[in-house]
């Protein structure tokens, strides 16, 4: 996935987390809903969503 693309995603997710509007286990939604080219991909979403969680372990927060 391009850098930029998953910046976008990330950023997004870093407010959705912020806002408390969601438990992060459950984002998946709601980056469908946010994003148009993740509708009708939730397999897509949920990859997105796991990175973001894995590099917030790896790297100690801010999904970068």
């Amino acid at each position: 996935e391009e850098p930029i693309l998953m910046e976008k995603y990330f950023a997004y997710l870093e407010e959705l987390r912020h806002s408390s509007a969601t438990n992060m286990y459950g984002a998946r939604p709601y980056l469908q809903r946010k994003f148009p080219e993740l509708a009708n991909d939730p397999q897509r979403a949920s990859e997105i969503l796991r990175a973001w969680m894995d590099s917030y372990r790896t790297e100690g927060g801010n999904g970068k």
